[in-house]
């Protein structure tokens, strides 16, 4: 019962405060944590996941990873899975933990474009419409924009020019809608100029009007009409990004075929909630504490029930 009481109270409060507000031990709090999420796992209904998203966390300093699978139907939404490293094996753990039946129930998947994710969800799941939704596909052509807004801002300067492009990231990247006066004054000065950066900008912009279509048909036909023009444009980062596109096309189509319901957006969304858990539980450095608070904070687990509730 106090078991149960702590790991309530470890949702609201960082697991510290926790051990302070009820004279105990960080180490108890978290034994409270571990059991309850242990219960709670043991006991979880993976029946009926019909949606899923996968993306990787960094976790640590360096290169270290996490693959997180969440559920994104419409009326569950929680963490599904957590393994480490963002490989073929780690995907497949998951699949291996839904088996054969659940794997086949699994209509939708939401991803980025990682090729060990797109290997496996290709093998495991061959029937599912496999979404690359817009969120990743505009980071990366924002990506790509930056490379030549960088680079061009650099040859102004090594060749003695003025640097037009100075303090102009957020100009090029942020939504119209999101721009201070400052930056959108900014940012009418440089369209002025003659410069390959604009060309992006403005390749960058047009492109937001394949969002728009609704039938799969058409938006194919725009997508092939903007990579045609992008690619005459002699912009190395731009057509990098166009050959991506072309490579993943049914891919990026599905998002229309499963007419815009299931978003990676979703995802990105639980991931914000994540810094808020990793605050909380502050004072782990494994791997193993972090699963249980993600579990703990976002799996939607079932609890013991007690005979009296305290919070």
């Amino acid at each position: 019962m106090f078991e149960v009481f702590l790991a309530k109270w470890a949702r609201r409060l960082s697991w510290s405060e926790t051990a302070t507000c009820f004279k105990t031990s960080w180490e108890s709090v978290y034994r409270s944590v571990k059991s309850i999420v242990e219960y709670g796992l043991e006991r979880r209904n993976l029946l009926g996941v019909k949606a899923i998203g996968v993306d990787e966390i960094q976790f640590g300093k360096g290169h270290n990873y996490l693959t997180l699978v969440y559920q994104i139907d419409a009326g569950s939404k929680r963490l599904l899975s957590v393994t480490k490293g963002r490989t073929v094996r780690s995907l497949l753990g998951f699949f291996r933990m839904m088996g054969k039946v659940g794997s086949a129930g699994i209509k939708f998947i939401c991803s980025d474009m990682w090729p060990a994710y797109l290997k496996v969800i290709k093998k495991k799941a061959p029937d599912a419409v496999h979404i690359l939704d817009r969120f990743h596909i505009v980071a990366n052509l924002n990506k790509e924009l930056n490379k030549v807004r960088a680079q061009e801002a650099r040859r102004l300067t090594q060749q003695g020019f003025e640097n037009v492009l100075k303090n102009t990231k957020y100009c090029f990247l942020k939504r119209e809608e999101n721009l201070t006066p400052k930056q959108k004054t900014k940012l009418d000065d440089v369209m002025k100029y003659d410069l390959k950066s604009v060309r992006a900008f403005l390749l960058k912009e047009s492109f937001q009007q394949f969002w728009n279509y609704s039938s799969v048909y058409w938006a194919e036909w725009y997508l092939k009409k903007w990579c045609a023009r992008a690619m005459k444009s002699k912009l190395d980062p731009i057509k990098k990004f166009v050959r991506s596109m072309r490579k993943h096309q049914p891919l990026i189509l599905n998002w229309f075929r499963a007419e815009k319901a299931y978003s990676s957006g979703t995802v990105e969304g639980l991931n914000r909630k994540i810094n808020l858990i990793t605050r909380r539980s502050y004072g782990f450095r494994s791997y193993e504490v972090l699963k249980i608070a993600l579990f703990h904070g976002m799996g939607d687990l079932p609890e013991p029930k007690m005979p009296h509730e305290f919070c």
